[in-house]
């Protein structure tokens, strides 16, 4: 192994335990969070006075009747799964990431290239669960800008190019960049044939964002309390960080022995 492997996966591992620390102290917020809002509904109710708590990202994402809008091929239970690559190949990597996560984005780096072979060779299939979990760290929406562009660019056939994009220009998690729709849509030059109208308009727009919430909102139904969650064929894969892309594909191939790789066909590539 080089030392430039080793350095790589050194620093994944710190950056995902970097992100766990950040994890539990949001969980600490959120049950002190809940006590206070308890308190204040009590309070409230006493007083004949109702206490409504704003949503500033509500912006967006349902049409007339108030339905979220899930983007174009998404799957899964209500339709909040994104999934890339064959899909009757016999392994499936679930991944649940955000991508404002600086751990995500060390994830992103090491694996991808094996990750893409794994499904351009119809071995493997992966399904993206889009997670806010940095907006809920440390404020700010580009988590939650960022996966409605993300879902945007999936109604275009082009989630892959885009989703590898933005790991590829993540800023530092405190710089909530993300956040501007501006930077999203400069980025989306950089995949050939994105930056439509169409495009355009469900970026600005804030489409999906409601969908994006709700994916968030499974998430944390599921008991998942970091990012990236790695699951193969539903098996968590990643919780200890001894995850490698050799590893991966060695699982990939053993649960693969005897069965048929999936209907591969070309998956675009970003300029």
């Amino acid at each position: 192994m080089s030392q430039r492997n080793r350095d790589a996966k050194r620093s994944a591992r710190e950056a995902l335990r970097a992100q766990r620390e950040r994890d539990r102290a949001r969980a600490k917020r959120k049950r002190t969070l809940t006590v206070a809002a308890g308190v204040v509904v009590v309070l409230g109710a006493a007083a004949g006075i109702g206490v409504a708590v704003a949503d500033h990202g509500s912006s967006g994402g349902s049409d007339s009747a108030g339905r979220v809008i899930a983007p174009k091929g998404a799957i899964g239970k209500d339709s909040l799964v994104i999934p890339v690559g064959a899909a009757d190949a016999p392994s499936t990597l679930t991944i649940y990431e955000d991508f404002r996560c600086p751990a995500c984005d060390a994830f992103e780096k090491t694996f991808t290239p094996t990750i893409h072979s794994l499904e351009d060779s119809g071995a493997m299939r992966t399904e993206y669960h889009l997670v806010t979990l940095i907006d809920g760290n440390l404020g700010g929406s580009g988590s939650l800008n960022a996966a409605n562009a993300a879902a945007c660019a999936q109604d275009q056939d082009k989630f892959r190019p885009y989703h590898d994009v933005l790991y590829s220009n993540q800023p530092d998690e405190q710089d909530d960049k993300f956040a501007d729709s501006t930077t999203l849509l400069t980025l989306a030059g950089k995949v050939p044939g994105l930056k439509t109208p169409a495009f355009t308009a469900c970026v600005t727009g804030g489409t999906h964002k409601p969908w994006v919430k709700k994916s968030n909102d499974a998430f944390n139904a599921a008991g998942f309390n970091s990012t990236p969650t790695v699951l193969l064929n539903g098996k968590n894969i990643y919780s200890n960080a001894s995850l490698t892309p050799d590893s991966l594909r060695q699982m990939v191939q053993a649960a693969n022995k005897g069965k048929k790789p999936g209907t591969v066909t070309t998956a675009p590539s970003p300029s």
